[in-house]
């Protein structure tokens, strides 16, 4: 049976995550912790929810800003990610695949960049991402359909030598969850209910989240 509206909102999800990831990281057969990690939330939807996460927690709260690189004429298809200060993870095959050239794909590259530090830029005002070298992250959206923008923050964490990489999320497509164990070091999940349909359909409210809550949140867990 489908479950719809399972939770009140983003605040509600981020409870519901934030006691599930502290019961599962806190088991004593779980290795390694997260002390001296970072919750980093998937602009701009995932932050609100990563917010409860890193208060649980007790660790520092930050966005993690990336873009899938597609083939100009089959979009859907990934040839990689870019995130933040130049971090680029390719997909060898798919770029030898695709038949593109040195300077197309480095023009690809170039434009995607610039919209992640357009983005980077206005949601923290100008600073920079953490440095999550050897650091444990847990990367934290508001739900999962497809996972392509799991894949590409899990490859770009790893392009930045993160670790270990874990994905925390209220709800996600089963089969999506299931790939994406391949990609993280662990993947926890509230809800991954049968006929997944939109991530919005299991929020009685899904507004969109503006550029000055995500600024709200990250100032209020520096303070």
């Amino acid at each position: 049976m489908q479950t719809w509206g399972m939770f009140q909102d983003r605040s509600d999800a981020g409870r519901q995550l934030a006691e599930l990831v502290v019961s599962r990281l806190s088991h004593p057969s779980h290795s390694p912790g997260v002390e001296g990690g970072v919750v980093l939330g998937l602009p701009r939807g995932g932050v609100p929810v990563a917010a409860a996460v890193a208060q649980a927690l007790g660790v520092r709260l930050d966005v993690l800003v990336v873009r899938k690189i597609g083939l100009p004429w089959q979009p859907e298809l990934a040839l990689g990610a870019v995130g933040e200060n130049g971090a680029v993870a390719l997909n060898a095959d798919v770029v030898r695949a695709g038949g593109l050239g040195p300077e197309q794909l480095d023009e690809l590259i170039r434009q995607t960049s610039q919209q992640v530090d357009e983005v980077a830029a206005r949601l923290r005002d100008g600073a920079g991402p953490p440095d999550v070298t050897g650091r444990a992250v847990i990367v934290v959206d508001d739900g999962v359909a497809t996972g392509a923008t799991a894949r590409a923050a899990a490859d770009v964490l790893r392009g930045m030598a993160a670790g270990p990489v874990i994905l925390a999320t209220p709800v996600a497509a089963l089969s999506s969850s299931e790939t994406l164990r391949s990609c993280f070091d662990e993947v926890i999940c509230v809800s991954t209910p049968v006929g997944f349909g939109s991530v919005g359909q299991h929020y009685e409210q899904f507004e969109q989240v503006s550029v000055t809550r995500v600024r709200q949140l990250l100032e209020e867990s520096a303070a």
